[in-house]
Order: C-alpha cells, then sequence, then structure tokens
C-alpha cells in the first residue's frame, strides 16, 4: 500500500473518532445529568471543557509539528485521548468528567492539528477536494453513528459505555499510525516555539469562553473583557516575534485564508449546539429514548457523509467559494426550520429539518477545507491546519456558549423538569433564531473571500 494511502487511511480514522465521541455523548447527557445532579448549564460543561481545550491548543500543537514532526505529535496526542477517555470512563464525579473531558481535548488538539496537514501534503492539489471529501465523510460518519450506537451503549450499558468505547478507538489510532506512518514531516524544523504566544492565546479564549457561561452576571462580562485583552496581546507579541506561533501575514495578505477561517467560525458558530439542543428536546420533550433520540439525529450526519465526498470532489472543478456560500444558505434554512419547534411537532418535521442542514453543511465543509489548505504553502500546512481546526472549535464553542448563554436567562440554575418545559421550548426557538440569521450573515462572508481557484493555482 503506497504511503500516501496509508496517510489518509490513519487521517480518516481520526476524523472519525472525536465527531463520534460528540455526538454519542449528546444522547448520553441526560443520564449523566442525572446521575450528578447537573443543571442544564452544568451539563453544557462537559461538551464545552472539550472544546475549550481543545480550541485554545491547536495552534500551538500545530507549530509544534510543523517544527518537531507531526507523526510524533499525532501519536502522543492519540495517547492522551485514550488516557482521557479512561478516565472519564471512571469519573467519580461531574467535576472529574469535565476535567477528563478537558483532557480529552488537549489530545484532540494534537490529533487534529496535524491529521488533515498529513493529508494534505500528501495528495497534490489536483487531488486534494477528493480526500479532504472522504476525511470529511469520515467525520460525519462519526457523527452519524455516534447517536445510535451511543443510544445503544447508553440505554444497555449506561453512558460510561461510551468513554470505554472511545479508549478502545484511541487505541487502535496509536496503533495505526505507530505501524502505518513512515518517516516524520517537519517543514519548519529549527524554528523556535512561541511558548508566549501559546500562553496568550490560551488565556484570551479560556476567559472569553468562561465569560460566555457566566453571562448574564456580571463576573461574565468581565471574563469576556479579559479574554479580549489576552488575544489582543497575542497580536501585538506576535506582530513584533521573530518566529511566531502564528504568522498573521495569512490573515492579513491572503484574503482566501481568511475569509474561509471567518466563514468556516461562523458556520460552526450556527450549527454545533443544534445537537446539544435536539437531544435534550427529544428526549425531555417528545419523551424519547436515548436510542430512539438517536436514530432521529442520525439524519443530519448521515446525510452530510453521503454528500461530503461529492461536494469535495466537486470543488476540484468548481469555484469553492460558491458552493460554500450555497451550503451556509441551506444550512440558515434548517435552522430557521428548526425554530417551530414545539411539543406536539412531528418527528418527521425534526428529521426533514436536520435533512437539510446536513445537505448545507456536506456543500460547505468540504470546500472550503480544500479552500483554506490550497492557499497557503506547503511549509504552513500544520499551522493552516491548526487554524482551520481553531476556527472549527472556537466556532463549536461560541455555539455552546451561546446556547449556555439562551438557557441561562430562560431557565438560570434550574434542571429541566416537566415545570419548566415551557421556558425550555422558548429558550430553544430563540437559540435557533439566533443561529439562523448568523448562518444566513455567513453567505456574504463565504462569498466576500473572491477567486479561490487563483489561490489553488499558485500552490500547484
Amino acid at each position: 500500500m503506497p504511503n500516501r494511502k496509508v496517510v489518509l487511511l490513519v487521517a480518516t480514522v481520526a476524523a472519525f473518532v472525536a465527531p463520534f465521541m460528540s455526538s454519542s455523548i449528546n444522547i448520553a447527557l441526560p443520564s449523566i445529568a442525572q446521575e450528578f445532579r447537573m443543571t442544564a448549564v452544568t451539563l453544557g460543561w462537559v461538551a464545552t471543557a472539550y472544546l475549550l481545550a481543545a480550541a485554545a491548543c491547536l495552534v500551538p500543537f500545530g507549530k509544534a509539528a510543523d517544527i518537531l514532526g507531526r507523526k510524533k505529535i499525532f501519536v502522543l496526542g492519540s495517547l492522551v485521548y485514550a488516557l482521557s477517555s479512561g478516565l472519564a470512563a471512571a469519573a467519580p464525579s461531574g467535576a472529574v468528567l469535565i476535567a477528563s473531558r478537558a483532557l480529552q481535548g488537549i489530545g484532540g488538539a494534537m490529533i487534529f492539528s496535524t491529521g488533515v496537514a498529513m493529508l494534505t501534503a500528501a495528495y497534490p492539489p489536483r487531488e486534494r477536494g477528493r480526500v479532504l471529501g472522504i476525511n470529511t465523510a469520515s467525520t460525519y460518519l462519526g457523527l452519524s453513528l455516534g447517536p445510535v450506537l451511543g443510544g445503544f451503549l447508553t440505554e444497555g450499558f449506561g453512558w460510561r459505555s461510551v468513554f470505554g468505547v472511545n479508549l478502545a478507538l484511541g487505541l487502535v489510532l496509536v496503533g495505526l499510525a505507530l505501524a502505518g506512518l513512515r518517516g516524520e514531516a517537519a517543514e519548519a524544523r529549527g524554528e523556535a516555539f512561541d511558548a508566549v504566544g501559546a500562553a496568550l492565546l490560551a488565556a484570551g479564549l479560556c476567559a472569553l469562553m468562561f465569560g460566555l457561561g457566566k453571562l448574564p452576571r456580571i463576573p461574565g462580562a468581565g471574563f469576556i473583557a479579559a479574554g479580549a485583552v489576552f488575544l489582543a496581546l497575542f497580536v501585538r507579541w506576535e506582530s513584533a516575534y521573530r518566529s511566531p506561533l502564528f504568522d498573521l501575514d495569512l490573515i492579513r495578505r491572503n484574503t482566501a485564508f481568511a475569509f474561509s477561517n471567518l466563514a468556516a467560525l461562523i458556520n460552526y458558530s450556527a450549527t454545533f449546539a443544534a445537537g446539544f439542543l435536539l437531544s435534550l428536546y427529544l428526549q425531555y420533550l417528545q419523551g424519547l429514548s436515548p436510542r430512539k433520540a438517536g436514530l432521529i439525529l442520525i439524519a443530519q450526519p448521515a446525510v452530510m457523509a453521503v454528500f461530503s465526498p461529492l461536494a469535495g470532489r466537486l470543488s476540484d472543478r468548481v469555484e469553492p467559494r460558491l458552493l460554500a456560500s450555497a451550503g451556509m444558505g441551506l444550512s440558515s434554512v434548517g435552522l430557521f426550520l428548526l425554530s417551530f419547534l414545539g411539543r406536539t411537532s412531528s418527528l418527521t418535521s425534526v428529521g426533514a429539518s436536520l435533512v437539510v442542514l446536513g445537505i448545507g453543511f456536506a456543500l460547505f465543509s468540504s470546500p472550503n477545507t480544500n479552500a483554506v489548505m490550497s492557499s497557503v504553502e506547503k511549509r504552513s500546512y500544520g499551522v493552516a491546519s491548526a487554524t482551520l481546526g481553531t476556527a472549527r472549535l472556537t466556532g463549536m464553542m461560541l455555539s455552546m456558549g451561546a446556547a449556555m448563554l439562551v438557557f441561562a436567562l430562560y431557565l438560570g440554575k434550574t434542571a429541566i423538569m416537566p415545570e419548566v418545559f415551557p421556558r425550555y421550548l422558548a429558550a430553544l426557538r430563540t437559540a435557533f433564531v439566533l443561529f439562523g440569521a448568523l448562518c444566513a450573515a455567513g453567505v456574504f462572508v463565504s462569498l466576500a473571500r473572491g477567486n479561490l481557484n487563483e489561490a489553488k493555482g499558485g500552490n500547484r
């Protein structure tokens, strides 16, 4: 088997693991809340802790991978991911579970800052859309199987079994990487690692997310202000540092790269929390079991898994910004449809809305990834991959932060019980209206990136 096919296999398995974890945990959340007596806001941190840690660490590990070698970082990340999954499976309290999820996010950052970079380096530009489409389809396959298997595992063996399965998947990933990957790509070998920049970036993102979680109380605004200060210091430091963690010229002088990442940030900010919100809606308001709720939620990622390879292949021939912008528009339609959910809404209407959302997301994701990776030089693949990953994870983090803020406004610190179902439904509708409007605005950002075929031609 040629080495690049091995890289495709390893990167594709890696792309499956974390989405499978996220979607399967969404199904298990009510069971976790019951065991640890968590409020709706605290429960959100089970998902958010992973996203926060991963977002804070992606760019630093992407740079470390370009300097030290992508295989090293990938294998170490797979080990950390497996270990943290085992810790989560044995968690004696909600606090330990959330801490384990944060450690899992660090491992995930090491995996995802390198996986797409290895894949992009292994294949020429003319084949890049096709293999990135396969990679994206694997992500959506993980999202598809997560609700079904997560529901089956939670119902049959308890929520801890979900983490046990991810422990096994992490170990499989370690074995594949050690046995299959050859050589050590490190195009930036010899450059210094910017530890100060990494610390400022992590502090800024963490403060920002903590602030969102504490709004509308005054400390929330304080944390957000502190996050803005840290991020401003990060930008200033990177502008002056000789060997920066992140080359700001990628944003200042590369319109395709800048707007493609901004489009990803907006898209994930608008769409990620949908699975979290609908999992609670289907199990609490519709009274479905975890397994039945999973079968409904599979509609979106299943459609995404089918259409992503087609969209990726098409982006090698058709202007990617047009495909991505059309996908963003369809995603907005799907989110607005979900804002009409009520206590008696049919499951068919829920599934149909998820299908629309899934087609839109598939049309957006693969072409957008192709645009990002084709707009930079080979020596920057690790940072570009990590930047796109940070945009995605920051978007996911902001999406969950917005959902928790809406919960805080409508529910306060109350657990989700029958007497607060009307308030929960109002919160759900408000969140989907906000997300739909954000995705609609993202269409214009996606179109503003310019002609991406010129950027791709420059890297052939």
